[in-house]
């Protein structure tokens, strides 16, 4: 799966993290300048003593590659603390024109503060990124390098408002493969019960959609390993196993783990829907649908597609999508083209031909009709072998779980600074993870097993047992 991340991001521009990419262009700096074997003084040449002289320039090199290495990621955290600041001004959603933002026009408002620093030393730590040669720092880097930042900014350097409350996880290729299901023998399901353990909430938003009674069951076979675990461990009360939910369809589907019944219970959408989700037209949502259903006929024949034994298009109530069948698999460009594609027309339905509009606004993963409180949010995404239409996105998905779950205790609503989204797609198009960013701190992974590996830090953290973070 991890090939999926290396593909294209230096071609296209949606596919890429302007942040990501920006940092990474800081650190080739230093390595260009300080990472050169071959720059020793000619005494040294001596055959009797150029061994022993060369494994002391590596460590060397390795400390004032690491030293520089540390400048840069401390300015940054300098930056990101100065936006911060700035953005405390603004109400709302407002953001300032940070030198930040200034430098990188995409970034988004932080939640937290990022230590940085201290997350390179333990990356640097695992993965001698100081001590290499050849290779500069690589986008994967950088983003380990941020997703042990937030860990480490939501447990053992949190600040007051920002302790970790709600974490939530994206479902394929977060937890378990591509199509998969999360087994008992996952070392994953270990994990989500000490979570549990621990008095935080857990959730799965997924785009997979399954309402009612019904779609419970098509949860537990995706889940079968955490539910089991969860029906016969004396590990956890009977409160912290009911602080496990789904929520299915990215935003239109709750479900809560129910000890009495042992499985997940149907909550109905009064209960937790968002006052925004209440004041959508039905009709306006039939009429989106229809029309993406009509555009994905169009592109199936398009490709050459409408074959029953390449693909089928299925269609629910408030979702639908592209999926191939009988093991036929649709191109990596035929999904992009499909998901940009229903991007463009759905853009086109709900704002028309509007000259007002910015002039990548239809080239996100989420549109928004309308600029009132009954702004209607449709989401489409390319799912790595498939492509979906959802009503909804994660970014109300998650807000959603941040009310409803304050509703049965007396804390206030959970805030985004103490919220935290694990999903593999943050690419701003086509990746239906991105828009949680809105509602939640996020750590971007590429396999289940990065999701072990943070969650395994993520808990030391908790407990105060790391020597990484020492």
């Amino acid at each position: 799966m991890t090939s999926r991340y290396r593909v294209e991001y230096a071609l296209k521009k949606h596919k890429r993290d302007e942040f990501i990419e920006w940092i990474k262009s800081l650190l080739a700096v230093p390595f260009v300048l300080h990472a050169d074997l071959e720059n020793y003084e000619e005494i040294y040449s001596i055959q009797k003593e150029a061994d022993k002289f060369l494994e002391m320039h590596e460590q060397t090199l390795a400390k004032t590659c690491k030293e520089r290495y540390m400048e840069v990621f401390m300015d940054v955290e300098k930056l990101i603390d100065s936006t911060r600041y700035l953005d405390s001004f603004h109400s709302g959603d407002g953001i300032s024109r940070s030198r930040l933002r200034q430098l990188v026009p995409s970034v988004g408002r932080f939640f937290t503060r990022l230590p940085l620093k201290e997350a390179f030393e333990i990356e640097d730590t695992k993965k001698s990124i100081s001590r290499r040669r050849l290779v500069s720092p690589s986008f994967n880097d950088v983003r380990s390098i941020l997703n042990t930042a937030q860990v480490l900014a939501l447990t053992s350097q949190a600040e007051e408002d920002s302790r970790l409350k709600l974490i939530t996880f994206d479902g394929d290729v977060t937890l378990y493969d591509d199509g998969k299901s999360l087994l008992q023998s996952s070392p994953l399901v270990d994990c989500l019960v000490e979570l549990l353990a621990h008095d935080i909430y857990v959730a799965v938003v997924t785009a997979a959609g399954y309402p009612g009674e019904s779609g419970a069951l098509e949860y537990h076979k995706r889940l079968p390993g955490l539910i089991e675990v969860l029906r016969t461990t004396d590990q956890l009360t009977d409160k912290q196993k009911s602080n496990f939910l789904v929520m299915g369809g990215e935003s239109n589907y709750l479900f809560r783990f129910d000890v009495a019944k042992g499985g997940l219970q149907f909550i109905e959408a009064d209960e937790w829907y968002l006052p925004l989700m209440r004041a959508w037209d039905a009709d306006k949502i039939v009429h989106i649908m229809n029309a993406s259903f009509d555009h994905l006929v169009h592109l199936q024949k398009k490709f050459s597609l409408d074959d029953e034994n390449k693909t089928t298009i299925i269609r629910k109530e408030r979702s639908l999508g592209i999926i191939p069948t009988n093991g036929y698999k649709i191109s990596r460009e035929t999904l992009e083209e499909i998901v940009l594609s229903l991007s463009t027309r759905l853009h086109d339905i709900l704002y028309g031909a509007s000259p007002a509009l910015p002039d990548e606004s239809h080239h996100f993963t989420s549109v928004v009709a309308g600029n009132n409180d009954s702004d209607l949010r449709v989401c489409a995404f390319n799912g790595g072998s498939d492509v979906w239409v959802d009503i909804g996105d994660k970014s109300l998905g998650v807000e959603a779980l941040q009310h409803y779950l304050c509703k049965d205790s007396d804390m206030p609503v959970i805030s985004k600074s103490e919220s935290l989204h694990i999903g593999d797609q943050f690419a701003s198009v086509g990746a239906n993870d991105f828009k949680a960013r809105l509602s939640a701190c996020t750590v971007w992974i590429a396999s289940p097993k990065e999701t072990e590996e943070i969650l395994f830090h993520l808990i030391e953290f908790l407990t105060g047992e790391s020597t990484l973070a020492n």
